[in-house]
């Protein structure tokens, strides 16, 4: 049973962990907190990769502290790790410390530690017990549990609407739809993600760089989200203002010597991934960006893209902007989705979140 006190300490490693929102990737975010006689003796959160993780910035604060640890509970918001990675195993730290009780909000997903983490502190000799906060704990790291459950990312669509619906005009035109405010705030999603997706139609309309603007990457000031195009037929024109800088890829269909040369030039990986009807498997696209490491994909494309993305199931999200404008019907819809015959093929969601952003609103939503 846990106590209250137990509850503050897992809610402040939480606090922890959502410190590193924006740099761990691809490691999970961790937060832990060393208690001691009821009293906080160190604290950290997972620094980038290859740095330390929670624990270890943890135990390094309590020495820097002069603080006796030995007999300590360590709080964690996941397992801590057992195998060596770029860091050796946290578990042989904790051990080593002395610490008499770790408390774990939940397992960790990987199949290198899923419990075997657990396992080794409890042969030690320390009391270990898991599910603390667990929900919240999960929700700070649907992106590595998706990768390391499902075999590909967390997929979050986001859309910026008018009041009726609409996301641009017939012309393309969208700049913007949404206030100063909403842009901020879905740049600190995009912040979050290990890549940006989009489609060949926004590059056209739009232009985008696709760069995260106006939020700080702290410690890992380097890390840039991956960019990804969905195009085709490698429409894409080599002056594509996102090819100017950043890791990019297209997913393509088609293999044109001559176009797959030329964005190479630019810096730029294709990736040709064609289904049986001439498009972009998604579908492959998605596990091939978990192979590589990637938790959180952050879509923001058109119409066509997100009611195909929505088709195969790959949304996990929906991150919905709504701006108190009406644009008529002569605009473009937010998704590209068939006609229904009748309301049982809806689609349901469950609303996990409504907010102001400014004169805005932002809703976040799940496939039920």
């Amino acid at each position: 049973m846990f106590t209250a006190a137990d509850q503050g300490f897992m809610a402040r490693a939480l606090e922890l962990a959502h410190l590193g929102l924006y740099t761990t990737t691809p490691n999970p975010r961790v937060g832990c907190v060393l208690v001691k006689d009821g009293r906080t003796v160190g604290e950290g959160y997972t620094q980038p990769a290859g740095m330390n993780h929670a624990e270890i910035q943890a135990l390094a604060a309590a020495r820097t502290s002069r603080a006796d640890v030995r007999g300590a509970t360590a709080y964690v918001s996941l397992e801590p790790c057992s195998h060596q990675g770029r860091t050796p195993p946290c578990v042989a730290a904790l051990i080593e410390s002395g610490v008499a009780r770790v408390v774990a909000a939940m397992q960790d997903p990987n199949p290198q530690v899923a419990g075997r983490g657990l396992a080794s502190l409890h042969a030690a000799g320390i009391a270990t017990e898991c599910g603390l906060m667990e929900a919240e704990a999960r929700e700070i790291n649907l992106g590595f549990i998706s990768r390391m459950t499902r075999g590909r990312p967390w997929l979050r669509l986001k859309v910026a609407a008018s009041l009726d619906g609409k996301t641009a005009l017939n012309n393309g035109s969208s700049q913007w739809i949404t206030a100063a405010e909403a842009r901020a705030d879905g740049h600190r999603w995009r912040a979050r993600a290990c890549a940006i997706l989009t489609g060949i139609g926004t590059i056209r309309d739009d232009d985008p760089r696709l760069t995260v603007r106006g939020v700080d990457y702290g410690s890992n000031a380097l890390r840039r989200p991956l960019k990804v195009v969905v195009d085709s037929r490698l429409e894409i024109q080599l002056s594509a203002r996102l090819l100017d800088g950043g890791p990019v890829i297209v997913a393509a269909a088609v293999a044109d010597p001559v176009k797959l040369a030329a964005l190479r030039e630019r810096g730029a990986e294709v990736m040709v991934l064609a289904d049986h009807r001439g498009k972009v498997d998604l579908a492959a696209l998605m596990i091939e960006l978990a192979r590589r490491d990637i938790n959180e994909v952050h879509a923001e494309a058109g119409f066509k893209l997100n009611g195909s993305l929505l088709r195969e199931g790959l949304v996990d999200e929906l991150l919905l902007y709504v701006a108190p404008t009406l644009l008529g019907d002569a605009a473009r819809g937010m998704f590209d989705l068939p006609e229904l015959a009748a309301l049982s093929g809806r689609r349901d969601l469950r609303i996990i979140d409504i907010s102001r952003v400014g004169e805005d609103i932002r809703l976040l939503a799940r496939p039920r």
